[in-house]
């Protein structure tokens, strides 16, 4: 929007054509577009070179990455300080801080702004996800997952110290993540410590921080990739999924929608989960954070058939019909209501309500939807019939 300023509804950003957005996504504080012909704009934070310009300044417009043009790109995923970009060959690149080896690139220390190739990683990749400070990506022949940065490594070490932590946990560049021999992982999505894979037949496994029972076992934290079992789900396959920091969003072959994990900003969106207020701290002991967490999935009716649904870090998005809702955190007015209250169950937003919903994305703390609004496509119908009735006019 060319400030820093929070803003509480949606506002116009930036014209861009309504057939060229693929994707639109986020990550700590800054913002990516990707288009169809693979050019990939980015604006927000950037003290450690996260939006790959070659400089670390913030950039308050989104701006082409113009030194990817060469590589078109098919998906781009934002990490808390740095992005991972997937290219159309398969190959992947990264740019921002790699503090933790987030970058899976050891051979650069501190920062990169400039996206530079994860050599390391020879098979084709076919999906990606981020994390807090760690990446995972999934490869096209057996559907293999690799994991990098030492993020959730960390996190485990101070959860679990008498136990080994694995070398994928541990790693600066790719490793490949054990225990998926026998499944095809299609794709992956990732929380703060977290990360949760979709396999061809419609299974979940997840791995990482369960201190919010995101993960669905009995331990703290899961170190290698564990299954949830189907009955979580009324028996039904999954076929996409989503996660915030804390908490985890999937969809069945049914088109329910499913939520579980933390729910005190009133992320899960659902009628049992107590809802904090704007005024009360984010956080608090880990017996209060627990209690008001859901221990097994539960549907959301609202969100049944969503065509498009987007997590951030404690609030999400969904596109149902042509409404856009929002629900959760809104400490930052990210849920776009014109308040700061934090929304316990999906409500739709209203600003958007005229707009035909395309695209919708969230970062840690912003949202973002491509619309098409057709009062504006009408009202420039109307100036162009009236210039060309009175030439005069021009």
């Amino acid at each position: 929007l060319g400030h820093k300023n929070d803003v509480h509804l949606p506002v116009k950003s930036f014209l861009f054509n309504q057939s060229c957005i693929k994707n639109i996504t986020g990550g700590g504080g800054h913002s990516a577009v990707l288009t169809e012909t693979g050019e990939i704009f980015f604006c927000g934070q950037n003290k450690d070179g996260q939006l790959g310009l070659g400089h670390t300044e913030d950039v308050t417009n989104f701006t082409l990455c113009s030194s990817l043009c060469g590589c078109p790109v098919i998906q781009v995923a934002c990490g808390w300080d740095f992005t991972v970009i997937l290219v159309g060959n398969g190959q992947i690149f990264s740019c921002g801080s790699n503090s933790f080896g987030q970058l899976g690139i050891p051979d650069i220390s501190g920062r990169c702004t400039i996206p530079a190739m994860i050599k390391s990683l020879q098979d084709k990749v076919i999906n990606i996800a981020a994390g807090l400070r760690h990446a995972v990506a999934v490869t096209a022949e057996n559907g293999s997952v690799f994991q990098w940065g030492i993020g959730m490594a960390s996190q485990a070490k101070r959860m679990c110290q008498e136990k080994n932590i694995p070398s994928f946990l541990r790693a600066k560049e790719p490793c490949k993540v054990p225990g998926l021999e026998n499944v095809k992982v299609r794709s992956v999505a990732s929380g703060s410590h977290h990360v949760v894979s979709l396999t061809d037949n419609g299974d979940l496994y997840v791995w990482g921080n369960n201190k919010h029972k995101q993960l669905l076992s009995k331990d703290s934290v899961v170190l290698e990739p564990q299954k949830i079992e189907a009955h979580y789900f009324e028996g039904e396959k999954i076929r996409r999924i989503w996660s915030g920091w804390t908490h985890l969003v999937v969809q069945s072959e049914t088109e329910k929608v499913f939520t579980w994990g933390r729910g005190d900003y009133g992320q899960l969106g659902r009628s049992e989960m107590p809802c904090e207020g704007q005024n009360q701290e984010r956080k608090g002991s880990t017996e209060h954070h627990l209690k008001q967490s859901s221990y097994a999935p539960a549907t959301v009716s609202r969100l049944s058939g969503a065509s498009e649904i987007a997590c951030g870090s404690e609030h999400n998005l969904a596109i149902v019909g042509n409404q856009c809702f929002s629900w959760g955190w809104n400490e930052h007015g990210m849920c776009g209501n014109e308040t700061e209250e934090n929304v316990c169950f999906p409500q739709p937003v209203e600003p958007l309500s005229s707009s035909e919903l395309l695209l919708i994305g969230c970062g840690a703390g912003h949202s973002l939807a491509f619309c098409f609004l057709p009062s504006l496509d009408i009202a420039l119908s109307r100036l162009m019939t009236a210039l060309f009735n009175d030439s005069s006019k021009l």
